[in-house]
């Protein structure tokens, strides 16, 4: 890929939900303050029942993983199927 162009940047978030461990793989701007925007994104989306734990770069396996469509889903969306695979569930480790 040429850097010239990208524009964003793969983050792996942890979070606590109601005191359950969860991941995330989330793309934001490249220059963009990723602790501040998704301590927003979690207090609107669960608000006090979740808790941002960290947020750090993706591995480039992890960012592999977020471009061929393998990220971590949202275990309370529907519409999302698990996958239960990956780098970031943790397995092997």
């Amino acid at each position: 890929m040429v850097t010239l162009y990208r524009r964003t940047r793969v983050w792996a978030v942890e979070y606590r939900y109601e005191g359950r461990t969860r991941h995330w793989l989330k793309a934001l701007p490249q220059d963009a303050d990723a602790d501040a925007l998704l301590r927003a994104q979690l207090q609107d989306l669960y608000g006090r029942h979740a808790e941002l734990v960290s947020v750090r770069p993706a591995t480039a396996e992890e960012e592999a993983a977020f471009n061929r469509g393998e990220a971590p889903v949202n275990p309370f969306c529907p519409a999302s199927p698990a996958t239960g695979s990956g780098p970031w569930t943790g397995k092997g480790r």
